[in-house]
């Protein structure tokens, strides 16, 4: 038997709904379907996230791996197929999935080591972590069938006007329009490379085939410029924010007027999922990154 996480269980009951509820009801069923199905045995406790629980087992042929079952959305739908067009360069491996239940197996990486650990010893160290990888990542085309970024940015844009009236502050609201228009300037060209899309410390874990791979992309067709956020935010301290983002549009190649716009529309989505939250203000760190990029901060 498999014990579940309580925090997963009460996560999902909370706030997954009718869907939650099946997810947590139909796991342990789940994890012994696929346990016989793939020839693997647990080899230690179970780890988990918001959507997701991840036992680690060893295959048949003494091969560790990771078996990862998750409620499927449209965020997740598209990680087998990231998975396999990047086949490992710069994330963790799959090595098996189901279609219909979304569980995949995948290569063992070290989860006691990911890049959060670095960063609070050298930021830039981490940073240039994070833009190595999101080179590699994002020199590959997004396969067919994926979300878009062009999608994705007319949702953002047809949600600010009503999210800016509901802000306490009129500085506030001036500075999500004025990133929103820097947003509408690029949406009509949202690009065709491979986004992992939530590429923060966390999500790069210390792997043996290589030091640092990325784990749990939510993927999308588009430009690169749109990766950075996580980057420019984690770890936080504001007078990093210039040089982190010329490191990363350094290293991953990137016009930086571009890449300024479409972070600014990444700014534009975070601020958006507070307002959605019943938040009245702006997140201090999106507002610090904006002030930077827009050239107003002091």
């Amino acid at each position: 038997m498999v014990e579940i996480p309580a925090e997963l269980v009460e996560v999902q009951l909370r706030y997954g709904g009718a869907a939650g509820r099946e997810f947590v009801e139909g796991l342990p069923g789940r994890v012994a379907e696929f346990l016989e199905r793939w020839g693997l045995r647990v080899a230690g406790p179970a780890m988990h996230g918001m959507t997701a629980l991840v036992l680690p087992v060893v295959r048949a042929d003494g091969t560790e791996a990771a078996l990862k079952l998750l409620v499927p959305d449209e965020e997740s739908a598209g990680e087998p197929v990231a998975l396999r067009a990047w086949d490992g360069r710069g994330c963790v491996r799959l090595l098996e999935w189901d279609g219909p239940t979304g569980t995949l197996l995948l290569e063992r990486l070290d989860a006691g080591r990911h890049l959060s650990g670095l960063v609070e010893r050298d930021a830039r160290a981490a940073v240039t972590v994070v833009a190595g990888l999101l080179a590699r990542l994002t020199s590959v085309r997004a396969p067919e069938g994926l979300r878009g970024l062009g999608e994705v940015a007319a949702g953002l844009l047809a949600g600010v006007p009503e999210a800016a009236g509901r802000l306490a502050d009129a500085g506030e609201r001036r500075l999500l329009r004025d990133c929103a228009a820097a947003l509408a300037e690029v949406a009509a060209e949202p690009g065709d490379r491979l986004l992992h899309w939530d590429l923060h410390f966390g999500n790069v874990l210390a792997g043996e085939r290589e030091p640092w791979l990325a784990i749990d992309p939510k993927p999308l067709a588009g430009d690169p410029g749109f990766e950075l956020l996580p980057a420019l935010v984690n770890g936080f301290r504001a007078g990093e924010v210039g040089w982190r983002f010329d490191l990363l549009t350094g290293v991953v190649g990137l016009d930086r007027e571009r890449a300024r716009a479409w972070t600014l529309g990444r700014v534009v989505q975070n601020c958006l999922w507070e307002v959605e939250d019943g938040e009245v203000a702006l997140p201090e760190r999106e507002v610090a990154v904006a002030e930077v990029l827009l050239g107003r901060a002091g």
